[in-house]
């Protein structure tokens, strides 16, 4: 590991105890693995962090002893054959009698088998003190988050021309899976959404069998992985020619898609701007027609945190990275996605995704 790596590491960590009190806690358990990888550079797909002001203990089963030496150097590996069991050796190592835990993270099983090996220990659940641990992004990552976003463009531009009449959706969204994979992507950001016709109307329609038709709506819905880091994009087009009614509804998507962007900056809840998005779309009539929130943190997970919706009272800061992405689904007939994602700022936001959002139709 570099000098400049290890540093970075130790201002994530820092992070940490900028949330929570280390004098209310001897320790601090992790157990979600994108968190983990986070604080200590480990991409193994099991393992349990233990941090204390004074140690990084990062324990491990024997597969990832080497790897986790590797990539973890400025921690103290451990090996268990057990979880349960080597949780509480650690934790009787360093005298720790109340430990902090991620309490999303933690099945009640393991939880259960865990309090029963530590019993003079107190586990005390964590949660919102630690849901924007990530989300606001250094350099580094939104460095690796626009490298996903040049794989996925790269891939939707080189497979659209194939988007004609009797094609299906479940073989566009695999030439598409495969040009992502094929330009980088270590994997989908998650299950490409190829949706055509009727099925536009289901916001996470699974690409199916239906070919596609003449005039057909088709809402794409896409992302790539670099690094750990997730794209998210959907586009919304039409094979052919779209009708007047369409090109309304995609006209008053994009002006809720608009306003939102413009309105995102440093100081504005997430609330707030779901509340710009929606407050449009209601005014066109179309309130019942948008269901769900109009965006979401992405990096490490696609989804996290902050939230932009009805219930979210987070507040955005510089150098989050979050989508906007509000929709109109009329069942039985078809629907409309316009999705981004942004860098917010101090007195705006940089898109970071990059394939046009004016309607666009394939000519047949």
């Amino acid at each position: 590991m570099t000098d400049d790596a290890a540093d970075i590491d130790r201002k994530r960590i820092e992070r940490v105890y900028e949330r929570i009190d280390p004098k209310e806690f001897d320790a601090i358990l992790f157990f979600d693995m994108n968190n983990i990888r986070y604080l200590t550079g480990f991409t193994g797909s099991d393992g349990v962090l233990l941090l204390q002001p004074d140690r990084v203990m990062l324990l491990v089963d024997g597969r990832y002893v080497t790897q986790a030496a590797e990539q973890s150097p400025h921690c103290d590996v451990v090996q268990y054959r057990d979880k349960v069991s080597g949780i509480a050796t650690a934790l009787a190592e360093r005298g720790a009698g109340r430990v902090g835990f991620e309490a999303f993270a933690l099945t009640v099983g393991l939880y259960e088998k865990i309090r029963e090996r530590i019993r003079t220990t107190r586990l005390a659940p964590l949660d919102g003190e630690l849901s924007c641990l990530r989300s606001r992004k250094d350099a580094g990552e939104a460095s690796l988050l626009r490298r996903a976003v040049d794989i996925a463009t790269e891939a939707l531009t080189d497979v659209l021309p194939l988007l004609r009449p009797g094609r299906t959706e479940r073989e566009i969204a695999l030439e598409l899976d495969y040009r992502m994979r094929a330009l980088g992507s270590e994997e989908n950001s998650f299950p490409t959404i190829v949706a055509s016709g009727p099925n536009a109307a289901l916001p996470h329609a699974r690409p199916g069998d239906r070919k596609l038709a003449p005039d057909d709506p088709v809402i794409i819905d896409f992302g790539a992985v670099y690094r750990g880091y997730h794209s998210d994009e959907t586009c919304t087009l039409v094979v052919g020619r779209p009708d007047a009614e369409f090109r309304q509804v995609y006209d008053i998507v994009k002006e809720a898609h608009d306003r939102a962007i413009a309105a995102v900056r440093t100081g504005v809840s997430g609330r707030e701007i779901d509340g710009i998005a929606r407050r449009h779309i209601e005014e066109q009539g179309y309130g019942p027609q948008f269901s769900h929130g109009t965006g979401h943190g992405v990096g490490l997970d696609v989804h996290e945190d902050p939230r932009l919706s009805p219930l979210s009272d987070q507040v955005l800061a510089a150098d989050m990275v979050v989508t906007v992405e509000p929709g109109i689904y009329l069942p039985g007939r078809w629907g409309v996605r316009i999705e981004d994602m942004v860098l917010v700022g101090e007195d705006g936001c940089e898109v970071l995704t990059r394939m046009p959002k004016e309607l666009k139709n394939i000519d047949l």
